[in-house]
């Protein structure tokens, strides 16, 4: 099992910044997802692990060895990529083979490694085809049966299922999650932009915040476990992204500030927040934010006008019309009855309200406030 340790990591190409001074550390066996937009380093990052870049600045230690000496072959790690990047002339055997026949392993245990990855990712009877005579599912599982046979301690997956259908990536996004568990050993770090992927597959998520300016290089705008970035996002960059639909904001202005509570004046609505008051004045200019879900029709003594509203089957998307703001409130509602122009009753509740300050870091919640969060979706 090898653990994995990033310090000070920097990247440039030529004069433009690409990451900057990435302190990480991958736990021996765990899941570890790098998203975040495109343009944010994800891939470089990975690229960096694997020995396929330098960095300018930092040091990368696998399995409490430095490896930024070392080139790729020497680190015992094995990357997939989204291309697939398969022999086309050889078999799906062959593929397999070849980087172990290059090692000079014996041929039983060529056959015995393969034997074993083909078990493990459901490719019996694929053997003998070609790349073109697999769906693009089959290909993405043979990449990673070839990764698999070199039985690596680290495992780099760069968003391997960017070229997949809609129903294809869900299966195959399974299949690797199962695979980790099978492969409990081995650490697994994977690239990607969709926080659904994120959310399901890891252990912990590095989310990276893109480059705010020309001069400002992508860093780490939180890591952590996948509910611990739900529930309690350090700013307003991780609460936007986290989450499928998107956090709703409003603007709002500080009212009054109480015991482990805060009242804020969102023209003319008031909403309270059950969030520490620490460092906050009445008056102060801040965003508020609550989760669609979280939003709760049919309750409460707030009313608003329904503007829109999607009907997906399980669950509708119901958008409110709140005075003096531009974009409608979103909430998720298990009724298919609701319609355009129906005047609902809402309410956000305290507890699972959010508070971020005008640069954007959210503002904290005490001890209390937070296992009621937690309590939420438990």
């Amino acid at each position: 099992m090898s653990r994995i340790e990033l310090r000070g990591i920097s990247k440039r190409f030529g004069d433009t910044p690409v990451l900057n001074d990435i302190d990480l550390s991958i736990a021996a066996g765990e899941f570890c997802v790098f998203v975040g937009p495109s343009g944010c380093g994800k891939s470089t990052l990975l690229r960096l692990l694997a020995g396929l870049e330098d960095p300018c600045a930092g040091e990368i230690e696998i399995d409490g060895k430095l490896v930024n000496d070392l080139p790729p072959a020497q680190r015992n790690v094995a990357m997939v990529f989204q291309s697939y990047a398969l022999y086309p002339h050889m078999s799906v055997f062959q593929n397999m083979a070849f980087g172990l026949q290059h090692r000079k392993l014996p041929a039983g245990e060529i056959e015995r490694r393969i034997a074993d990855a083909v078990r493990i990712l459901q490719l019996d009877g694929l053997l003998q085809r070609r790349p073109k005579e697999l769906s693009g599912g089959q290909r993405q599982r043979v990449a990673i049966a070839r990764a698999i046979v070199r039985q690596p301690k680290v495992f780099l997956f760069d968003e391997p299922l960017s070229n997949l259908d809609a129903a294809l990536r869900v299966q195959t996004r399974l299949e690797i999650a199962r695979l980790h568990r099978a492969l409990g050993s081995a650490s697994m770090v994977y690239v990607t932009h969709d926080q659904v992927e994120a959310m399901t597959l890891a252990d912990r998520i590095v989310l990276l915040q893109p480059l705010a300016g020309k001069k400002d290089a992508a860093s780490v705008a939180q890591a952590g476990a996948p509910l611990a970035l739900y529930h309690h996002p350090a700013n307003r960059f991780v609460a936007a992204f986290i989450g499928s639909p998107a956090m709703n904001f409003v603007d709002a202005t500080v009212q009054s500030l109480g015991d482990g509570r805060v009242l804020a004046d969102a023209h003319g609505m008031l909403y309270a927040a059950q969030l520490s008051p620490q460092g906050l004045a009445v008056g102060e200019p801040v965003t508020l934010g609550i989760r669609p879900e979280h939003v709760l029709l049919g309750e409460g003594a707030q009313r608003a006008r329904v503007s829109h509203v999607e009907h997906l089957g399980e669950v509708s998307h119901v958008y409110l019309e709140l005075p003096g703001v531009s974009t409608p409130l979103l909430a998720k509602s298990a009724c298919d009855d609701i319609a355009i122009d129906d005047v609902l009753a809402f309410d956000m509740p305290a507890q699972v309200m959010h508070l971020f300050r005008a640069d954007g870091v959210a503002q904290a919640r005490g001890d209390a406030a937070e296992r009621s969060v937690d309590a939420v979706d438990g």
